[in-house]
């Protein structure tokens, strides 16, 4: 009898892996995920409180009300606008109404892994573009597209490495991808990049009717736990969007938290205050330690563990664990001897510096 098994790519997927959870219950320096270290605003709170009582009630299928909230903070067309459960299954959603087996997406070397998943998932082909010097090669993007194309994902600013690309070579990708190619802007990190040449990609939806535009709640807001992400885009690619997604798939409590989120501009300053004066401090200080650390317009930095015989990334894990501390290793995304550390609230910071001094000193 012939066993049962899934489709193919399912088995090429490779299941997320977390650092190091704690075995003792006791309280960790987790800087392994990219979360706000001053959590969420107080309206974010207070609306997902009130909500309590709710939460019996399915969610509203229409996200009116938020959506309409994203509206006026960013002055768009609500029409233009959907939902997911993070960030994530936008980028899952976008891909299995465009792509499938026989088709090809296009990513980026070091892009985020997310990509990979959701086009496995969707049975289509990734094709690789390579980077240079963990910037997107925009020019090597367009060499590698052709009539199978039917997605391009571009996260801009990228995790893991967090660079950027200005805008004039976002719309140079644009112009020389081929017209039936959705271009996918990851922009999850956008609200940390606030550069003369950078752009989240709204201009670049608003004149072109085969961009997508994807941001998160989980960054700037606070709002990992709850999962709530956001698309801006064509009509007719929300539209085939809306088709796909669940209709209940952002819950009740985290609708209303982001609603009052989006409007909470005193802690999105809050924030980005606090990783304006904390990113360049802690990229010094490992650069003290003989650590290379490529610049990051985000709320982590990449830093790349010195060559030495006697020691390399796992030993530096293992004497951070032991430590306490929790940062990501990114051997899967082809950099073997680097870490991605997130900007944690002083305390953590600190003490992260302190622990690697001892074993890089």
């Amino acid at each position: 009898m012939e066993l049962l098994s899934p489709r193919p790519g399912i088995g090429q997927i490779k299941p997320y892996r977390p650092a190091r959870p704690p075995e003792d219950g006791a309280a960790w320096v987790d800087l392994s995920l990219t979360v706000n270290p001053l959590g969420p605003g107080k309206k974010a709170l207070t609306a997902y409180r009130h909500m309590a009582a709710q939460i019996h009630r399915y969610p509203d299928w229409s996200q009116d009300r938020l959506r309409h909230a994203i509206a006026r903070r960013y002055d768009l067309d609500a029409g233009h606008i959907t939902c997911a459960n993070g960030s994530d299954e936008m980028i899952h959603l976008v891909t299995q109404a465009f792509a499938g087996p026989g088709d090809e997406v296009l990513c980026h070397e070091h892009g985020y892994r997310g990509f990979m998943k959701a086009i496995r998932a969707a049975g289509a082909t990734p094709v690789i573009a390579a980077e240079r010097d963990l910037v997107v090669d925009v020019e090597a993007m367009i060499d590698r597209a052709n009539e199978k194309t039917k997605l391009c994902f571009l996260a801009n600013p990228n995790n893991p490495t967090g660079t950027y690309i200005p805008s004039e070579l976002v719309l140079r990708l644009r112009a020389s991808l081929p017209s039936h190619t959705l271009l996918v802007l990851d922009s999850a990190y956008a609200d940390y990049c606030r550069r003369d040449n950078y752009s989240d990609g709204t201009a670049i939806v608003e004149n072109s009717d085969n961009v997508l535009m994807v941001r998160t709640f989980s960054k700037l807001h606070g709002l990992a736990g709850l999962r709530v992400g956001w698309a801006y885009g064509p009509a007719g690619v929300i539209e085939a969007v809306n088709q796909t997604r669940g209709p209940f798939n952002v819950g009740i409590a985290a609708q209303a938290a982001a609603e009052a989120a989006v409007g909470d501009t005193e802690h999105e300053e809050a924030t980005f205050a606090h990783n304006s004066a904390w990113l360049p401090w802690l990229s010094h200080e490992l650069e003290q330690l003989g650590v290379r650390v490529y610049p990051s317009v985000c709320n982590f930095i990449l830093a790349r563990i010195p060559t030495d015989p006697s020691l390399g990334v796992q030993a530096v894990l293992d004497h951070l664990a032991r430590r306490g501390i929790l940062v990501k290793p990114t051997q899967d995304y082809g950099l073997a001897d680097c870490l991605r550390i997130t900007v944690g609230r002083e305390d953590e910071n600190r003490a992260l510096v302190a622990a690697l001094g001892e074993i890089l000193s």
